[in-house]
């Protein structure tokens, strides 16, 4: 081989290097990246020796099909256990902050005295279930028999599936330990249950060495997910009342369901569409003789809230409206306060569906004949005539439609009015809020049905702006 070929040779094999570490240093930075990540742990915990006079693990899918669970969701029996579940709940995030005074770790608040709940703590991809000894003891429960364990998985899992709320269920972690001790160690991480504090009763997550294990720099990082929590007794001393099916599901439903936010939208929309209807009309008429300059800075100022986020619409609303203005603190101090109240509502509806209305109204002014107009002045009409005998019946069409998606965006405004009025049920829980809070809440059947009361009304919009466009075009045709 030539001196040329070596040398070609070798400034492949050099280029082909440097591309294999150009392809591994993104691969290597997104690895230091994960570690400081607080939704990947850094460290995967393993158990130690057990803590505990009954350490069992178990893996596999829960079948929870024969499980019973009362209608409100608290309450659970399965068929052939002598033990069945009460007073449920189920704790999504916990406080990492002291506790008087002193730093105990991430800790769930039970809700229930010391020893009277079973306790189960996700951490990372693993739970760990603590059953008080008194509790055991008196149902006699052995934590160690593989029958009991997958009594108490199917019992839990099947009350944890309606209060998931969307996140990781308990179903889906099939790594479980069982313990009676109050302090039970995952490799570095260590659980203490039934730890009573000023009189309230708390789970905690620290590490061994008494660290953050939150901390994402920390060596032996890991993510508590969530705790469950559930009176264990026996299964004849727990009532279950079943959920109704067909007609009457739907009819408990509807009777047990606030409608407020049902008011509280319509009253909204319905006094924000009469604003947004006379300041969309009033500025397009005003931008219709402007010179093209002065047109062009009105349009950006009226056509804005319509590109914003919604949320930046309500913090800027939230900021001149409150106290940090002389025009909020003005209504505060009349006792008229513009945010967190009704008017707040009103207020973040007009501003975010304004836009629509006007826009519409403007193209509809615009397309109008200007010789027609003027000839109306020569015969001595005022332009208020003009306006409300001429312009506005001539615009009608777009102007209604206009108006109906208006209203439908007043009905659908959520970030806005979140950040202006809050929410407060019956007062500024508006639709769109309800749904938000609800599917928070683990009401997934509410949110749904106030995610299709708003699909109703956007379909009747739609309709509606079809069926006039097409009555309008028929007009139009007949005239020509």
């Amino acid at each position: 081989m030539t001196k040329q070929g070596k040398r070609a040779k070798r400034l492949i094999a050099s280029l082909a290097v440097a591309a294999a570490l150009a392809l591994c240093a993104p691969v290597a930075a997104l690895a230091d990246d994960a570690l400081g990540d607080v939704d990947t742990p850094a460290v995967s915990a393993k158990p130690a020796a057990a803590s505990s006079d009954a350490d069992a693990q178990t893996a596999g899918d829960v079948d929870t099909s024969a499980v019973q669970v009362s209608k409100e969701g608290d309450a659970a029996a399965l068929e052939g256990s002598s033990f069945a579940i009460s007073d449920f709940s189920r704790a999504q995030k916990g406080s990492n902050r002291s506790i008087d005074g002193e730093y105990r770790g991430y800790a769930y608040l039970i809700g229930q005295g010391v020893g009277q709940a079973a306790q189960l703590v996700a951490v990372n991809d693993q739970v760990v279930a603590y059953i008080p000894p008194a509790m055991a003891e008196q149902l006699s429960l052995d934590l160690e028999d593989a029958q009991t364990q997958m009594q108490l998985k199917q019992l839990f899992c099947a009350l944890d599936a309606g209060r998931s709320s969307g996140s990781v269920p308990l179903s889906g972690i099939s790594t479980w330990y069982f313990t009676t001790q109050q302090t039970y160690d995952l490799g570095a991480v260590r659980l203490m249950f039934d730890q009573e504090i000023s009189g309230k009763a708390y789970v905690m997550a620290i590490g061994v060495d008494g660290s953050d294990i939150t901390d994402s720099e920390n060596a032996n990082y890991a993510k508590p997910s969530f705790a469950d929590f559930g009176v264990i007794a026996p299964a004849d001393q727990v009532s279950i009342v079943a959920k109704p099916t067909g007609l009457a599901a739907a009819g408990e439903f509807l009777q047990n369901l606030d409608w407020s936010p049902l008011w509280v939208s319509l009253r909204t929309t319905g006094i924000a569409i009469v604003f947004i209807v006379i300041l969309g009309l009033l500025a397009a008429y005003f931008c219709l003789n402007l010179s093209s300059r002065a047109k062009s800075i009105f349009d950006a100022i009226f056509t804005i809230p319509m590109v914003l986020p919604p949320t930046v619409c309500g913090f800027i609303l939230l900021f001149i409206c409150g106290s940090n203005t002389a025009f909020g603190r003005f209504w505060i101090e009349t006792g008229f306060p513009l945010i967190f109240s009704p008017t707040a509502c009103v207020i973040a509806a007009v501003v975010v569906a304004f836009p629509l209305m006007y826009r519409n109204a403007l193209g509809a002014f615009e397309s109008l004949d200007r010789n027609m107009l003027d000839a109306a002045r020569t015969l001595g009409w005022s332009n208020a005539k003009i306006f409300v005998r001429l312009m506005l019946p001539l615009s009608w069409s777009s102007i209604a439609a206009g108006m109906v998606l208006a209203f439908a965006r007043a009905l659908g405004e959520f970030g806005a009015t979140l950040f202006m009025a809050g929410n407060y049920v019956g007062v500024t829980r508006t639709i769109p809020i309800a749904i938000y809070f609800e599917w928070m809440n683990g009401n997934s059947d509410v949110a749904w049905f106030w995610t299709g009361v708003i699909i109703v009304f956007s379909l009747v919009v739609i309709v509606f702006i079809n069926l006039w466009s097409g009555h309008t075009t028929k007009y139009r045709k007949r005239s020509e």
